[in-house]
């Protein structure tokens, strides 16, 4: 009788988005901000010099400050981590047989037999620093050699940001002294980021794209208004 076991027909998604979510959603988030801050400048009858001083301004500071925040989340959740995974390590130490009846009830409520749940949390217990990474997986989630890192997590935060701030500007940047050009290029970057969020969905690509494009134009087109409103009471 063959013991082989079946192969595997199927494959899941990464249902945490990986890279590409923060990566997309950061340019999405450049490209809406900036867009918006240039209609609302090139509403309000500013010359082109002004328009492209603006958007690199917007580019600039929008994008040290998703860096900033983003390093000061991002350390402050490792941090917390490490203190956790701390405080796990001494407590296998002062009480093992309590964690190691602690992880065996674990295992337990998630239909393991208790006489198997007790051996297994034994075998595991029988290495200290793997006893607290199981620990630490279990009770808090987390991994010890897959802590976040803070510079990464600022760096890709700025270099997605400034990526998509710096598609408006571009036309005002090559010569355009209008904001159509602008507006074209800032809505096709909009349709494409919409469609490539959709990779992490089960919306068609055509329903993200115009979902984004939607609501980047709207963003757009009040911060013009605004724009024009006040340029034209300052007129």
């Amino acid at each position: 009788m063959s013991t082989d076991l079946p192969a595997i027909q199927h494959e899941h998604a990464d249902v945490t988005g990986g890279w590409l979510r923060p990566a997309v959603f950061g340019a999405m988030d450049g490209l809406v901000s900036n867009f918006a801050l240039i209609a609302g400048v090139a509403g309000g009858g500013a010359s082109r010099q002004v328009v492209i001083l603006a958007g690199l301004a917007g580019l600039s500071a929008g994008a040290f400050s998703m860096a900033a925040g983003e390093y000061t989340s991002v350390a402050s959740q490792a941090e917390n981590a490490e203190a956790e995974i701390a405080k796990e390590r001494e407590e296998l130490l002062r009480n093992p047989e309590g964690e190691m009846a602690e992880l065996a009830e674990m295992y337990v409520a998630r239909g393991v037999d208790r006489e198997l749940a007790t051996e297994v949390s034994r075998q595991i217990h029988r290495d200290h620093e793997n006893a607290v990474n199981v620990h630490a997986r279990e009770e808090l989630g987390v991994t010890l050699d897959d802590l976040p890192s803070p510079v990464l997590a600022a760096v890709s935060s700025f270099f997605s940001f400034a990526i998509g701030a710096i598609i408006p500007v571009l036309p005002y940047l090559l010569g355009a002294n209008a904001l159509l050009p602008g507006v074209v290029i800032s809505l096709v970057g909009l349709f494409a980021a919409g469609a490539v969020v959709t990779r992490l969905t089960s919306r068609p690509w055509w329903f993200g794209g115009i979902r984004q494009l939607t609501l980047g134009a709207i963003a757009a087109a009040l911060t013009y208004g605004i724009g024009n409103l006040v340029g034209a009471g300052l007129g």
